[in-house]
């Protein structure tokens, strides 16, 4: 069994930065791929950026492309997302995503029905 558990929201003006993390903890953690998606109030949780187990592959949604950086240290437990360069539209829910089925290809997974186990959230704010 994986839990997580996201840190690191708040409240930042547009155009700066923030890190979230996710602690994770079970022996499986290392192996997991594990993603970031967000969820803005009235609408659905949509991916953010995603990293395979090694931390060798990553992707990203379009809209942050360049803006965000997903990362992980296994030895540590932890992934990490660096977002800089924060939009209004940036603003929502944070949620940190794991899965534990068996993994495929790439390693790399785009969709909420994708992953098992998730955090509580963290809130993001961004004031224009």
């Amino acid at each position: 069994q994986v839990q997580l558990v996201e840190s690191g929201g708040g409240l930042v003006q547009a155009g700066g930065s923030l890190r979230l993390s996710c602690a994770g903890s079970g022996r499986t953690f290392s192996i997991n791929p594990m993603a970031w998606f967000r969820q803005a109030p009235g609408q659905e949780r949509t991916f953010v950026a995603t990293i395979n187990w090694r931390g060798d592959r990553t992707d990203y949604a379009d809209s942050v492309k360049g803006r965000f950086t997903i990362s992980r240290d296994n030895g540590e437990n932890t992934v990490d997302l660096q977002m800089n360069s924060l939009k209004p539209e940036d603003a929502a829910v944070y949620y940190c995503a794991a899965r534990s089925r068996i993994t495929y290809g790439a390693g790399i997974y785009y969709t909420p029905n994708d992953y098992d186990h998730w955090g509580q959230g963290t809130q993001v704010t961004v004031s224009s």
